[in-house]
């Protein structure tokens, strides 16, 4: 199969590579841990001025009615600088809003998710209990829960929107190793959830979106890691020589290289995949999601290795990128469970 972007989407993917590389710095990234994880200014800025919030929600509700290549794009862009922004749970929102929603509910939420007026944080709790549509339960490890201003909740019985500032919504901050993407527990005693008609469509096309997400967020941080450690190789001198003429350390890059582009073709195989509706769209999104998780995370480890000593300090970005791809791991079901899915698939259809 011959892949290559079109120039709108290429144009799309500078603009969003050159707007993180500006505004998602290490210094802002540093800034959001020591509050609370999230960094406003980067945010205003993706919503407003560039109006990539809305990429996925159609024109009709202010969005620019893109698909998921394009998608995959920003989400890259994004990872390669673990951008500490909402980007998973307002995707995961606006996508299974635009799949089961009510018009009301379209109308009411889409536009000011496509604008950044108000950010959505979503989780899949196996737990919710639901007695006409007054909601308990303890829902565990909503990335940017803190900060948002409504929730996706989907259990195996329905999906539901619930409000944050609901009295009967309490939010509790975990300590957790990325600090970039903050993790919260909400508690529910009765609260009101406005429930998605259609809650099927919603639930799988949030989680698509999210999967796609993570994806492809773990393909930029794993690119950056290998950018970041081929130019410290250029650098580093040990023996009277730059440490990146080193046969074992070539060997190490051109390893990290390969899984790289491995990783590539899985997050764009499975954005295809999903844009195209094709049959093989579940079995792309576990693969994607197993695979670019892992391979991010192996690359994450290389680089604190290959940078040496300088690697482990709290001083260099390498700890950033480790946190964020132990992160990724676990987010959405770990990549045990996505490659049971498609064992089972396979099995299915070897049957």
């Amino acid at each position: 199969m011959d892949f290559a972007f079109t120039d709108e989407q290429a144009m799309i993917a500078e603009t969003a590579q050159q707007f993180f590389a500006e505004t998602a710095t290490s210094k802002r990234t540093r800034q959001a841990m020591d509050a609370d994880g999230f960094d406003r200014e980067t945010w205003q800025s993706f919503c407003q001025e560039l109006g990539l919030s809305g990429l996925l929600i159609s024109e009709e509700f202010g969005g620019s009615g893109l698909g998921m290549v394009e998608f995959a794009n920003i989400a890259e862009a994004a990872g390669a600088q673990v951008a500490a922004i909402p980007l998973l749970g307002q995707t995961m929102t606006g996508q299974a809003i635009s799949a089961g929603g009510s018009q009301e509910q379209k109308s009411r939420w889409l536009p000011k998710l496509a604008s950044g007026e108000i950010v959505a944080a979503a989780r899949n709790p196996d737990n919710l209990e639901a007695d006409d549509n007054s909601l308990s339960g303890t829902v565990e490890f909503v990335p940017h829960g803190n900060i948002a201003d409504i929730f996706l909740l989907a259990s195996p019985s329905g999906a539901w929107i619930v409000e944050a500032n609901d009295p009967a919504v309490s939010v509790n901050t975990l300590t957790t190793m990325d600090q970039t993407r903050p993790l919260v527990t909400i508690t529910l005693t009765g609260a009101k959830g406005d429930p998605l008609p259609d809650w099927h469509a919603g639930v799988q096309a949030a989680n698509t979106g999210g999967w796609i997400c993570l994806a492809a967020e773990a393909l930029g941080g794993a690119q950056a890691c290998l950018d970041r450690t081929v130019a410290y190789s250029k650098e580093r001198v040990q023996f009277g020589r730059v440490i990146g003429s080193f046969q074992a350390y070539k060997h190490r890059a051109a390893d990290m290289m390969i899984e790289i582009e491995q990783a590539r073709s899985a997050v764009y195989w499975a954005a295809c995949a999903v844009d195209e509706g094709a049959d093989d769209v579940l079995l792309a999104l576990y693969s994607a999601k197993s695979f670019c998780a892992d391979i991010y995370f192996k690359c994450a480890g290389d680089m604190i290795q290959l940078h040496g000593g300088i690697g482990f300090t709290w001083e260099h970005d390498a700890h950033l990128f480790f946190k964020r791809a132990r992160s990724i791991q676990t987010l959405l079901q770990n990549s045990a469970w996505h490659n049971e899915q498609i064992a089972a698939m396979l099995l299915g259809e070897a049957a």
